[in-house]
């Protein structure tokens, strides 16, 4: 299913990236997009785990770099990785205040874990098993490569707003005064709500229920499940965190960044319905 999804997603995306740049453009915007389109669908596919990465800020982690945090959470990994059969991803830190965690990649063989300093300063161990768990729970299930695709998409998408200033400043001669740069920012206006809207459809919250219910059965401890989820709740609104609405929908808890776009971008479940969720499998 997902791979299905994942083709639709390419497609939709490709022919909207069409559509906008002959709106932009006519046939020369139209061709532009053309070779954009091919770029993004082979980057996303190819590259959508390095670009999740890169723009996290994240830093490797292994018995060379950050070490401390290596001998900390591989273990966890390790164990985890062996009930789950799933390979060993690469391991992540995102010099980052605020808790959070997310998974990336295209498959459970070439996939990664990133955790932010925050994560392993606020919680202890029994918790970062459980966040660790849930974003292996993604690997699991197969959600890391439309999650990934999408936030890779969804940043092209905005680029393509961002395109708009440039035919509209480039038109303008051709137009009344002003005219372009206002056709420019109505089309600003149109595609955040689209990037938003891509993403949503693309992204089920579902998928949330199933990273946290494979977290308690893996951990065997749903409680380290349920109060691993209420720190970042509480912490994630009071410590903003640096990430684009693009990309918020790959972390364990929606990043609080005070920007009201990032409402748009919501494709979590409310915190109290995951954590209800869980108290039903601890009564089982």
């Amino acid at each position: 299913m997902n791979s299905i999804k994942t083709v639709l997603l390419l497609g939709l995306m490709s022919g909207v990236l069409l559509a906008g740049g002959q709106a932009l453009g006519g046939q020369r915007g139209l061709t532009m997009a053309l070779f954009m389109a091919i770029a993004m669908n082979f980057l996303s596919y190819f590259f959508s785990e390095k670009i999740a990465i890169m723009s996290s800020g994240a830093q490797r982690v292994s018995e060379t770099e950050h070490p401390q945090v290596y001998h900390r959470i591989a273990p966890m990994v390790k164990r985890l990785c062996e009930r789950m059969k799933l390979p060993m991803p690469k391991l992540w830190v995102i010099p980052e205040s605020a808790p959070n965690a997310f998974a990336t990649g295209r498959n459970p063989s070439h996939s990664s874990v990133a955790v932010t300093v925050g994560l392993l300063e606020l919680m202890d161990d029994r918790e970062v098993e459980a966040v660790i768990a849930h974003e292996l729970g993604h690997i699991l299930n197969r959600d890391i490569l439309i999650s990934s695709i999408a936030a890779t998409l969804g940043a092209a998408i905005t680029f393509l707003g961002r395109m708009a200033f440039w035919f509209g400043g480039s038109r303008s001669s051709d137009e009344e005064e002003g005219g372009g740069s206002m056709v420019g920012g109505l089309v600003m206006m149109i595609v955040a709500p689209i990037a938003a809207m891509v993403i949503q459809m693309a992204i089920s919250r579902t998928r949330e229920y199933g990273a946290d219910a494979a977290a308690a059965k893996y951990t065997g401890d749903p409680s380290s499940m349920i109060s691993a989820l209420r720190r970042l709740e509480g912490y994630s609104k009071r410590i903003p965190m640096d990430v684009s609405p693009a990309q918020a929908h790959m972390y364990i808890i929606q990043p609080f960044s005070g920007e009201a776009l990032m409402r748009l971008f919501s494709t979590h479940p409310a915190t109290e319905q995951r954590i209800a969720r869980l108290q039903q499998l601890q009564v089982r």
